[in-house]
């Protein structure tokens, strides 16, 4: 009996080892994210810190269940030592490796994704031909993580030898086993009660939402959580489910899902239509976006944008609906945004929807997309299929990698080039989508223009330089074409990427998007204060043009529905959502309310439910009734208007 106390305690300090490493990267992604993090003192750290023990315990008990399993094994003294602790220490090892290493992946990508990975992170890379060139990138600009990583392995590898029991375990008899077998019982219902949190509330496993209980923000529940536990958690799940505790005319009266603009002479008839996705390219960047924004030493990187804003409609307050490329363009296209659970990694991402490609078909229109990637990366070919776009032009259809940047794809001028060619040669009306490619990691320009664009303080800033650089050249050879003054540019980004200004670090200005709508003919400028989001793009060019029968949209037209609320919606991380008008911000964990603030309280410090009023709990209402209306028509197939 003795000897078995000893395997008990041997165990129990090899598991409080995987603890140590775990709250040691949980400190480690306070230390590297700490500007967007936001833990002001020691006490917190540490009440976070216990608090995300049980995520901790439970995604331990995920990844090292085989080693658990074995080495309690009540017939275990049937093995050898030798090869029974070989077993042990690969099963160990395996588990500790993946969790640290999903953990340390969190350490650098938390700052571009803004919430701990999730199963969908390798949908990222997953389309991309590349990948080998892409990795050794991120080795080589992250190699001080590589370093530490196999730092750490290497002294858990040898604590773990300084403490391994090398005699060998009792002799088989009766009350051995007997003993071992209610032991290794005791142990699975331990193991059951960690993964599901407790005993006492729940009869399932505790998720991602569970760590919004005791915190005050969404960001400190990236700080509870641990990226194993988030991407076990949602390793084949969906978050997508029908309810229907609302009521119709509730949908109708305040989300307004159906809409029709059957009135609107202001613009032509059959305008072409270009959208502008600009690739990472936030609100941040832009010097005409924030002129009336208080940011001390504020540059701005897009010259050749901020001239053109002075002739065209700009949006100071518009907001991302996405996190990820792929994310914003059914966002953007579509009107669709994605929360826990992106629409693109959805099994729902096939079906037929409506968007601003689907109405211009209908219309007449010859619709186009364009990326300069490799064929199918992001998955941007096979959604542009899904949409019904009649010509895709990606890498494939360049044909020449003597422009290939050795990373995305091709170099963003000569792709804008190349572009241009190619809608010369629409038949009018057009409408088209260039995607842009540059400005993004790993933060290169064509070693000509070395020296050219301000450096600025992040990497990010002279790759945006390059892209508005090539948009002018697009522009500079564009403007003499005979399709150029008959058209409507919209410009905005998929989400954004680095952020230096605290303005831009607060937590709902992290979503901060540019759109701008330039019209050559001049009857679309100014400045709108109008709150605005990726979801208005889609009725926004419906409107433009003057399609006149219903459709399906969340969102509204910026340029002529007064009578629909504005409002943004996104999604945290750790099952935390917000949606926001232009008096209060709401913050839901997806089932009840669990915040509200004022509008400009972009970092979310005075949580106001305590004195809530109608006009908060209204808003709270809404976004439960829009979530449900969203939930249903994607798991419905309703996706498209069909005489509701």
């Amino acid at each position: 009996m003795a000897k078995k106390f000893l395997e008990i305690k041997e165990f129990l300090i090899k598991i409080g080892l995987v603890f140590i490493f775990y709250m040691i990267s949980r400190w480690l992604f306070l230390f590297f994210n700490y500007d967007l993090i936001k833990i002001n003192n020691l006490s917190d750290i540490l009440s976070l810190s216990f608090y995300g023990l049980k995520f901790d315990l439970a995604a331990i008990i995920y990844l090292q269940s085989a080693f658990i399993l074995i080495y309690f094994f009540p017939f275990r003294s049937k093995f050898r030592i030798k090869p029974y602790e070989t077993v042990l220490k690969f099963f160990y090892f395996s588990g500790a490796f993946l969790g640290l290493a999903l953990n340390f992946i969190d350490l650098a990508y938390y700052r571009f994704n803004l919430m701990r990975i999730n199963a969908k992170f390798f949908e990222v890379i997953q389309n991309e031909s590349n990948i080998v060139d892409l990795l050794f990138h991120f080795f080589k600009e992250y190699i001080y993580l590589f370093l530490l990583f196999f730092l750490l392995i290497s002294v858990w590898f040898f604590l773990y030898n300084k403490i391994s029991n090398q005699q060998m375990v009792n002799k088989s008899n009766l009350s051995n086993t007997l003993s071992s077998s209610l032991i290794f019982l005791f142990v699975i219902f331990l193991c059951i009660g960690g993964v599901r949190g407790d005993y006492k509330k729940s009869t399932r496993p505790i998720t991602l939402i569970h760590a919004m209980e005791n915190v005050e923000s969404p960001q400190h529940a990236d700080f509870v959580l641990n990226s194993p536990f988030t991407v076990i958690r949602t390793f084949g799940k969906t978050s997508f489910k029908t309810s229907y505790k609302f009521t119709d005319e509730e949908v109708n009266k305040l989300i307004k899902p159906i809409k029709h603009y059957s009135d609107n002479p202001k613009y032509d008839a059959r305008p072409n239509i270009i959208i502008f996705i600009l690739e990472s390219m936030g609100r941040e960047y832009w010097g005409s976006l924030n002129s009336d924004n208080v940011i001390p030493n504020f540059q701005g990187y897009t010259p050749f944008l901020d001239s053109l804003s002075k002739h065209s409609l700009v949006f100071p307050n518009f907001f991302a609906n996405s996190r990820k490329s792929i994310h914003g363009m059914p966002a953007i296209l579509a009107g669709i945004p994605s929360f826990e659970t992106a629409y693109t990694s959805s099994p729902y991402s096939n079906q037929p929807v409506e968007s601003v490609v689907s109405i211009a078909n209908s219309l007449g229109y010859n619709t186009s997309f364009f990326h300069g990637a490799n064929n199918g990366s992001m998955g941007y070919l096979g959604f542009s299929k899904t949409l019904g776009f009649d010509n895709y032009y990606g890498k494939d259809e360049y044909n020449d990698d003597s422009d290939f940047d050795g990373y995305w794809g091709i170099w963003d001028e000569e792709f804008l080039h190349f572009t241009k060619k190619n809608l010369d040669q629409e038949k009018q009306p057009f409408l088209s989508t260039i995607f842009t490619l540059t400005s993004h990691d790993p933060y290169i320009i064509p070693e000509k223009y070395k020296g050219v664009f301000k450096k600025g303080y992040l990497p990010m800033h002279q790759v945006v330089g390059y892209t508005d650089y090539a948009l002018k050249k697009f522009f500079n050879e564009a403007k003499n074409e005979s399709w150029f003054n008959n058209t409507i540019f919209i410009f905005t980004a998929d989400h954004g990427n680095q952020t230096y200004y605290p303005y831009y670090e607060k937590i709902i200005n992290r979503f901060a998007n540019p759109l701008m709508i330039y019209s050559p003919k001049g009857k679309i400028r100014g400045v709108s204060k109008t709150l605005g989001q990726h979801m208005d793009i889609f009725p926004t060019i419906v409107d433009l043009m003057n399609y006149k029968k219903p459709f399906r949209s969340w969102g509204k037209s910026l340029l002529s529905d007064t009578k629909t609320e504005s409002f943004v919606v996104n999604y945290f991380g750790a099952g935390s959502y917000f949606i926001m008008n232009d008096k209060y911000i709401a913050v839901s964990n997806g089932q009840r309310i669990k915040g509200f603030y004022y509008s400009n309280d972009y970092d979310l410090d005075n949580n106001l439910i305590e004195n809530s009023n109608k006009e908060m709990k209204d808003l709270g209402y809404k976004f439960q009734v829009f979530l449900q209306d969203y939930m249903n028509r994607i798991v419905e197939g309703k996706m498209i208007y069909k005489n509701e």
